[in-house]
C-alpha cells in the first residue's frame, strides 16, 4: 500500500472526489447497520486511546454537528462544531491501495460476476472482502489504519475526528463505493476498469480455449459444442423461460372446507395458518433468490424447533394453535408470550438474550465495564447498578440491561414480577437505557 496522503496540495480531479451533504441528527439509532459499516467503526474504536473522546464524538454526530463530508482517495474531511458552535476542520487519512493491489483486486472481481452484481446493488458481501484478503488486499481498515488530523491539535482521535468517522459509517451503509474511493478508485473509474477486464477475458477465452478456466464453455469446446453456439445455430430451439416475476406479498389464503365437515383429526384453522406461513416464507425465499446478491450470500442456518415455534407464535395464530405451540416448545402461555416479545425485538438473538444467562469472559467484562463507565459523561448521571453475570440491574428500579454475546445492550423492564424485553438492542448502554428509565417509573422494583 502507499503511504498516507497528508498534503493539502494533492491534485485530484472532480471525478476523484465526492461531497455528501450534512446528514440529519441520528438520535436513537445505530450509526452502522451493515457489517462493513460496523467494521469501519471497530477500526476506530480499537484504535482510539481515549474512550471519552469517542463518546463525545458519538454525541456530536448524533446531534448533527458534522457538516458536509468530502471524500477523496486517502482522505475524508468535514467541519465539526462543538457545543459552543466553534468550528473545527477535521480530517481522517486512510491508506490507499497501490497499483499492484488494485491489479490483484480488479482481476479477482472481474472473474466473479456475483461480486460485480453485488457492488452495483450497493452491497459488499463478506465473500468479496475474504477473496480480496486471499489475494493479499485488505479492503476494510484495521487497527491503526485511520489517521486523525484536526485543527484542535489533538494528537490522537479527538471528538471531532471521531464524529467524522461515525458520520462516515452512515455513508458507508448507503454506498460501499465510498470505501473504495477512499482506497483510491472512484465508482466510474472502477466500473470502467472492471468492464474492460471482463471483456478482455471473454475475448481471450474465445480466442484460446486452452487458456480458459477449467469448466468454462471455451475449455469444453474441443470435447463438445459450446452451448451458446448451439443455441445460435438452432433456429426455433426452445429458449429458457424468463425468471419468475418478483412477488411483493403472499396471495390470499384459500378458505378450506367448502361447507363439508373436516376429516377427523384435521384442525382447519391450524392448517390455514400453516398455509399462510408457508406462502409468506416461499415469497421471501423467491425474492432472495432473485436478488443480485444471492450468489454471494452464504445460506443461513434454519431455526431450531423451539425458535420456530416462537417465530410462528409471533405471527398471531389462533388461540388453539398458540397453545399447541407453547406446549410443543416446552413453554407455558406466559413463557411463550415473553418469548414472542423477545423475538419481535430481535429475532433469534433477542430470544437468546431472554432465555440465556451467561458469564462474560475477562476481556468481554472489561470492555462492557468501560462502555458503562464512559456512557454517561457526567458521573452524577450514571445510574447505580448491580451486576449478575451478563445482567446489570439499576438499583431501586425495574430497569435492567442485558449484554448480548454480540456486545450489544438489550433493555429489560420488570412487569408483574417477570423481566421482559422493552426495546431493541443498542451498542451504547446509555441509549438503550434512556427510554426505559422513564417508562419504568412507578413500575415493579426488586
Amino acid at each position: 500500500m502507499n503511504d498516507f496522503h497528508d498534503s493539502e496540495d494533492d491534485a485530484y480531479t472532480c471525478r476523484d472526489a465526492r461531497t455528501f451533504e450534512a446528514l440529519p441528527p441520528a438520535r436513537g439509532r445505530s450509526f452502522a447497520a451493515t457489517w462493513w459499516g460496523q467494521a469501519w467503526l471497530k477500526a476506530l474504536e480499537d484504535t482510539a486511546l481515549d474512550t471519552q473522546q469517542l463518546k463525545l464524538g458519538r454525541r456530536h454526530a448524533r446531534a448533527g454537528a458534522v457538516g458536509a463530508v468530502s471524500v477523496r482517495p486517502g482522505r475524508i474531511t468535514a467541519v465539526v462544531q462543538d457545543r459552543d458552535h466553534t468550528a473545527h476542520r477535521s480530517d481522517v487519512l486512510v491508506q490507499e491501495l497501490g497499483a499492484a493491489d488494485w491489479d490483484r483486486l480488479l482481476d479477482m472481481v472481474a472473474d466473479r460476476a456475483g461480486h460485480i452484481a453485488a457492488l452495483l446493488d450497493r452491497d459488499m458481501p463478506p465473500q468479496l472482502v475474504e477473496d480480496a484478503a486471499a489475494a493479499g488486499v485488505e479492503l476494510l481498515p484495521g487497527i491503526g489504519d485511520l489517521e486523525p488530523s484536526c485543527d484542535c491539535e489533538a494528537w490522537d482521535h479527538c471528538a471531532h475526528t471521531a464524529a467524522l468517522c461515525y458520520q462516515l459509517a452512515r455513508l458507508l451503509d448507503q454506498d460501499p463505493f465510498v470505501l473504495l474511493l477512499l482506497r483510491g478508485r472512484g465508482e466510474e473509474e472502477l466500473l470502467g476498469e472492471l468492464q474492460e477486464r471482463s471483456a478482455a477475458r471473454a475475448q481471450a477465452y474465445v480466442a484460446d480455449p486452452d487458456e480458459a478456466p477449467e469448466g468454462s464453455d471455451a475449455s469444453l469446446a474441443e470435447n463438445g459444442v459450446v452451448a451458446a453456439e448451439a443455441f445460435a445455430a438452432q433456429e426455433g430451439l426452445a429458449q429458457l423461460p424468463a425468471p419468475p416475476p418478483r412477488v411483493d406479498g403472499p396471495c390470499a389464503v384459500p378458505a378450506l372446507g367448502g361447507g363439508a365437515p373436516p376429516a377427523p383429526g384435521i384442525d382447519v384453522p391450524a392448517l390455514e395458518f400453516l398455509i399462510a406461513d408457508t406462502a409468506e416464507r416461499a415469497g421471501r425465499q423467491l425474492a432472495e433468490a432473485l436478488s443480485g446478491r444471492h450468489a454471494d450470500t452464504p445460506p443461513t442456518a434454519g431455526p431450531t424447533v423451539s425458535e420456530d415455534a416462537v417465530r410462528l407464535a409471533s405471527a398471531g395464530p389462533p388461540t388453539a394453535v398458540a397453545a399447541r405451540l407453547a406446549t410443543g416448545s416446552g413453554r407455558d402461555a406466559k413463557g411463550l408470550a415473553a418469548a414472542v416479545r423477545a423475538w419481535r425485538q430481535g429475532g433469534p438473538a433477542g430470544l437468546a438474550v431472554l432465555e440465556e444467562e451467561w458469564t462474560p469472559g475477562a476481556e468481554e467484562l472489561a470492555r462492557a465495564t468501560t462502555r458503562l463507565a464512559t456512557a454517561w459523561p457526567d458521573a452524577a448521571d450514571r445510574p447505580r447498578m448491580r451486576v449478575t453475570r451478563n445482567r446489570w440491574t439499576v438499583v431501586g428500579t425495574g430497569a435492567q440491561l442485558r449484554l448480548g454475546r454480540d456486545g450489544r445492550w438489550w433493555p429489560y423492564c420488570k412487569e408483574q414480577g417477570q423481566w421482559l424485553p422493552s426495546g431493541p438492542a443498542d451498542e451504547d448502554p446509555a441509549t438503550a437505557l434512556a427510554s426505559l428509565l422513564g417508562a419504568v417509573k412507578g413500575a415493579d422494583t426488586e
